[in-house]
This record gives structure tokens, sequence and C-alpha cells, in this order.
């Protein structure tokens, strides 16, 4: 499968950014459709390679405080119709919420508004709560995702499926009509487990390890790279990213950096970010403090230094996601 690659030719890595979408996520205020239709242009406008939207319906206790949240897919479509060039994908779907092969042809039709540029990712879940309050299945959530994984690579990639498994069933399921890649989209996992890795290693394009510091992920790539060698797959054949919080605007009361959050001069966040290059990462997840059009505007000297240094000729040889 020809897969578009989601970077920039000249940058080390693609630069994709983390959209708000749950209540209070817009530096306080929840997001309307105006303020993440304005957040997805001005990544654009910057430099940003793809836009991302958690798959979440919310967080909390389901029966006190609740923080809700937009769905991810219907904003995605919603995004493909005003954007022109940024990939755009779901920062995972968690596969017990949708029929596995509903969920092929939501991405299907989504990569056919946008002209081929969205990304279907996938993990198994992991909020408790929110499978509770909506009725998803909890247990033996990782039969299910296995289940959804084989479907979902089976129909993007030919069309068709026909499956049984020990949770989800196909019977000579197809997908039609096709969109703009009829051998398929980029299909990506979120995982860390070993048996998540080996299923990875086994049908993704793309592999992400969350929001991780480098020496977090540098022993989850070890154990990806172990993964590709007990499926005979080629590791490099496999894309890795990895999500970053990055603060561009200083908080009014200087508050000290939290644990993950990356600060300081355009030139010193870029040199931070270097060394998920230098591990092999091709693609980072950013999410911004301020998570506002203006913390956006913010990190665009971040990706002019990435432009200005690293430049035509001079990238990481590093595959692309």
């Amino acid at each position: 499968m020809e897969l578009t690659p989601r970077r920039s030719p000249q940058r080390p890595f693609g630069l994709g950014l983390n959209l708000p979408y749950v209540e209070g996520a817009l530096d306080g205020a929840t997001p309307r459709w105006p303020d993440i239709r304005a957040m997805a242009t001005t990544a654009e406008e910057v430099g940003f390679d793809a836009l991302w939207i958690s798959d979440h319906v919310g967080f909390g206790d389901p029966a006190g405080e609740w923080t809700g949240a937009w769905d991810s897919w219907t904003l995605l479509a919603g995004l493909a119709a005003v954007t022109q060039r940024v990939h755009l994908g779901t920062y995972v779907s968690a596969a017990p919420y949708r029929n596995p092969a509903l969920l092929a042809k939501m991405a299907e039709t989504l990569d056919e508004i946008s002209g081929g540029r969205a990304i279907m990712a996938i993990g198994a879940g992991w909020n408790r709560p929110e499978f509770e309050s909506y009725n998803f299945p909890w247990e033996r959530r990782f039969d299910r995702f296995e289940d959804a994984l084989r479907i979902v690579t089976q129909l993007l990639r030919t069309g068709e499926s026909t499956h049984d498994g020990s949770r989800e069933r196909t019977r000579h399921a197809r997908l039609s009509p096709r969109g703009p890649r009829p051998t398929g989209m980029p299909v990506m996992v979120g995982a860390t487990g070993p048996r998540m890795l080996r299923l990875t290693a086994e049908l993704a394009d793309d592999w992400n390890a969350g929001l991780r510091r480098p020496e977090e992920v540098e022993p989850l790539i070890r154990a990806l790279d172990e993964a590709c060698a007990e499926v005979g797959r080629d590791p490099a054949s496999l894309t890795r990213s990895a999500e970053v919080l990055v603060r561009t605007i200083a908080s009014p009361d200087d508050a000290p950096a939290g644990e993950r959050e990356l600060r300081g001069s355009p030139e010193e966040i870029a040199a931070q970010l270097r060394r998920y290059a230098d591990l092999g990462v091709g693609h980072l997840q950013v999410q911004l403090r301020p998570n506002t059009p203006a913390g956006v505007r913010a990190f665009g000297p971040v990706i002019e230094d990435f432009d200005r240094v690293d430049g035509p000729g001079q990238s990481s040889s590093t595959s692309s996601m």
C-alpha cells in the first residue's frame, strides 16, 4: 500500500496538533465548533502536518462530577471540509465503542470527504467509567480489539471481510463505495502491552506510544522491535509516533512546569523535540498549553526552527508517518 507521507519532507518528523474536544479544554472554556475550526485552520497555516482528536465520551464519575466531550469522528468530518492539506485522525478510536465494520466505513467516508487525508487509528480503550456509563463492553476488550483490528484492516485493504472472531464477526462484509485510496489508508495502533504490540507488528502501518518522555519511549520501541522480529517483519517498515505536551505561552502565575511539559524558547523546544527523532520517532502529536488559536500561533516559530535548521536535504532518515 502506498502511504501519503505525513510530514513536510525537510523535517525530522511529522508534527500533528491534538485539538481540544472536552468541556473546559480550551484554556478553561468549552471548545465550540468555531473554536475548533479556527484552531485547525491556524494549525494548517503555521505548518502542522496533521490534526488529531481523541475519542472519548467523557471523564469522571458518571453518577457525579462528569466532564463531557464532543464526538471525534463528527468533528473530523467537519474539519475535512474546511482544511486542504493536513491529515486527519482519531487519537485513538476505542474499538469496543463501535461495530468494527461500521468503523471501517466511517473511516472510508472521512477519507472521501478529505480527499485521501484520513488515518485509521485504533486502540482497546482504557477509561472504564465511560465504558460503564454508555454500556460499552469492558470485559474482554482486548479480544474485541483484536477482532476489530483484523476486520478493519481487511475491509480497508481489500474491500471485504469474513472473520470469525471470539467477540466480533463478519460475513462477506463489503466496503463500498471505495474512497480515493482503494488499496487502503494507514492504520495506526495505540499500544504498549505485549499482545497489543504483537498485533501492531502483524497488522498496523503505524504505532503510537501515547504521552511519554523520550526515556519512556525508548524501551517501548525495543519491545516493538522484538514484536516485529517475532512476526518476521522489518521494524523499519512500521512508523512510530508519540504525544508531547508543550507550553508555548507562559501561564499568568508562572507556575512550574509539569513533569511532562516542555517549555522554553522556540529553539529550546525544538531541541527537546529532536530527542524523539533520535529514537526513530517519525511523528509527534503535540498537545499545547494553552490549547487555543493563540497557543497554535505561538508554536509557529518552533516549526520555523525545524524548517530553517533541518532544511531540504538535512532531514532525519527516519521514515515518515
